[in-house]
């Protein structure tokens, strides 16, 4: 991702380019397309990180609108291979108390909350950037509470209709389709 992708303003940050990969051993590493057309997208950024991406920006990132937003202490990308080590991966995970966690289980973390948001399944796959349904459905396994909110849902229903109408619930009887 570079600077010029992330709108901090605007909550957002625009998702276009991915690291292509390397042709030949120590070729440059590139900027390519994503994988699949649906991961080229705008994804919403949670109000909750925005202050820590600034400080980072201002901390870690150059200021040109092409700096790559996370990159090694020389410009270059981060690699799966170099990361934990220039990150300082195991020494961050170990503060927090969870030794053991995978930088991908935030993103899995991540959208299992989008999928507790009660968000269709069309909409958690443009947030993903999935094009099949089978991708998107890995995160929909039951979230905890799920059922006892889906109850309280119906129930709320039932009582704003017993309350809107004298008749009972003839009013919140809907026939389907």
């Amino acid at each position: 991702m570079r600077r010029c992708d992330l709108d901090l303003a605007a909550g957002c940050v625009r998702v276009r380019a991915a690291f292509a990969k390397r042709r030949a051993s120590g070729s440059a590493v590139t900027l390519g397309p994503p994988k699949s057309k649906a991961a080229r997208r705008v994804v919403g950024v949670p109000r909750a990180i925005i202050p820590d991406l600034r400080e980072h920006l201002a901390a870690f990132a150059g200021p040109d609108p092409g700096a790559l937003v996370f990159a090694t202490s020389s410009g270059t990308p981060l690699r799966r291979r170099n990361f934990n080590r220039a990150a300082g991966w195991s020494y961050a995970v170990a503060a927090i108390g969870v030794p053991g966690l995978h930088f991908h289980d935030l993103r899995h973390t991540g959208n299992t909350f989008a999928v507790a948001s009660g968000a269709g399944l069309k909409d958690l796959m443009a947030r993903m950037g999935h094009d099949s349904e089978r991708a998107a459905m890995i995160y929909q396994h039951e979230a905890r509470g799920a059922d006892a909110a889906i109850t309280n849902a119906i129930d709320a229903h039932i009582d704003a209709e017993r309350s809107a109408d004298d008749d009972g619930l003839a009013g919140a009887l809907v026939p389907a389709g």
